[in-house]
């Protein structure tokens, strides 16, 4: 083997090995429902974060980062959680809310993704 196909070799090696090493990432995505305007967003993850958690215990720890989240109010707000699924359906009276609500779903430990579904609630 001559030496340029042996440097083609180790850098083919090098690069494989780089790969496999760093941790696997989902980036966030939203995206709007064409049907009712609402908004879904799935979390952005690394593989450590990935823990099986109770659907109660993510649930509940969910409705509780929703209530210490500043200007949020979580009063029209439902959470579900399925496997790590949490979706958020109800309501909120502004419409950065809708965002600071996802945000805070997404921070709790065991959540994979998020279908956020709140909708602006108009006062009239």
């Amino acid at each position: 083997m001559n030496v340029n196909g042996a440097s083609s070799k180790i850098g083919a090696i090098l690069v494989m090995v780089v790969m496999s090493s760093s941790p696997i990432r989902a980036y966030a995505q939203t995206g709007v429902d064409s049907r009712d305007g609402a908004t879904v967003q799935r979390a952005a993850y690394s593989t450590s974060r990935l823990q099986n958690r109770p659907d109660s215990a993510v649930t509940r720890d969910v409705r509780d980062a929703l209530r210490r989240t500043p200007s949020v109010d979580a009063s029209g707000i439902r959470v579900r959680a399925r496997l790590g699924v949490v979706t958020l359906t109800g309501w909120v009276p502004e419409r950065r809310q809708i965002g600071l609500a996802g945000n805070a779903a997404r921070s709790v430990r065991g959540v994979r993704s998020v279908s956020n579904q709140l909708v602006l609630r108009n006062s009239r």
